[in-house]
């Protein structure tokens, strides 16, 4: 199993910036492709970022591509998401996830969750 633990959501501005951070345990984290989702109220989990295992490869949602950077560093067992000109519509609870299944943009492809960090943009 793996355990990860999201930090660094909070309030900000449009146009502004959050670094969220996602740290895990358990089994080797290099063994697991890493993604990231986001829930708003009332609307279903959507993909948001995902990275391989060894962060060659990078996947973006179309809404969030060119402003948010995904990363990981192996070493330290954490992924990242650079979160730059955030905009109202990116307010949502956002989760890391490692990959078990083929396909990066469903949820379903993930068995390990965080519990979510929330990110709130004002306007």
């Amino acid at each position: 199993q793996v355990q990860l633990v999201e930090s660094g959501g909070g309030l900000v501005q449009a146009g502004g910036s959050l670094r969220l951070s996602c740290a895990a345990s358990g089994r080797t984290f290099s063994d697991y492709d890493m993604g990231w989702f986001r829930q708003a109220p009332g609307k279903e989990r959507e993909f948001v970022s995902a990275i391989s295992w060894i962060g060659s490869r990078t996947y973006y949602a179309d809404s969030v591509k060119g402003r948010f950077t995904i990363s990981r560093d192996n070493a330290k067992n954490t992924v990242s998401l650079q979160m730059n000109s955030l905009k109202p519509e990116d307010t949502a609870v956002y989760y890391c996830a490692a990959r078990v299944g083929s396909t990066y943009y469903y949820s379903s492809s993930y068995a390990y969750w965080g519990q979510g960090t929330q990110v709130t943009v004002s306007s």
